[in-house]
C-alpha cells in the first residue's frame, strides 16, 4: 500500500480537487495528516490553511461542502487528486464554481466564468 509522503512539504501535500462527473479543475489547496484524517473519516474535504495556520472544512462557512468520490495519488506519493461532488453554489470563495475562472489573454487576465453567489453574502464578517 502507498502511503502519503507529508515529509517532502514539510508536513504538507498538494491537493488538486476536481468535479467527479464533468473532470473540470475546482480548486488546489493543501492537507496535512489531520485534514487527511478527518477526510477520511468524515468523506467530506478538510484542508490545511497555510494564511490562517489551521485545518478547515470545506464549506464550514458557506455550506458548499465537497462530498469525497474518489482518492488518488501520484507517482512521487506527495500530490494527491480528489474528486468531489461539490455542494452548494461553488468552489471558489470569490463566487465561482471554480477557482480557476481566469485567463490569460494579451497583457490582463479575463474572467471566462459567471459568479454563482455573491461572496459578500455568505461569508459574513465577524
Amino acid at each position: 500500500m502507498q502511503r502519503i509522503d507529508f515529509a517532502k512539504g514539510n508536513g504538507l501535500v498538494p491537493v488538486i480537487v476536481q468535479d467527479y462527473r464533468s473532470r473540470e479543475v475546482l480548486m488546489m489547496a493543501y492537507m496535512n495528516r489531520e485534514a487527511w484524517t478527518k477526510t477520511q473519516k468524515t468523506g467530506k474535504a478538510h484542508y490545511y490553511s497555510r494564511s490562517r495556520r489551521g485545518l478547515w472544512l470545506k464549506g464550514e462557512e458557506s455550506g458548499h461542502y465537497q462530498e469525497v468520490k474518489d482518492i488518488l495519488i501520484d507517482c512521487d506519493n506527495d500530490t494527491l487528486l480528489l474528486r468531489v461532488r461539490q455542494r452548494g453554489g461553488g468552489a471558489c470563495h470569490l463566487g465561482y464554481r471554480s477557482c480557476f475562472f481566469r485567463k490569460k489573454a494579451k497583457r490582463q487576465w479575463l474572467a471566462v466564468a459567471k459568479r454563482m453567489f455573491n461572496p459578500e453574502e455568505v461569508y459574513k464578517t465577524k
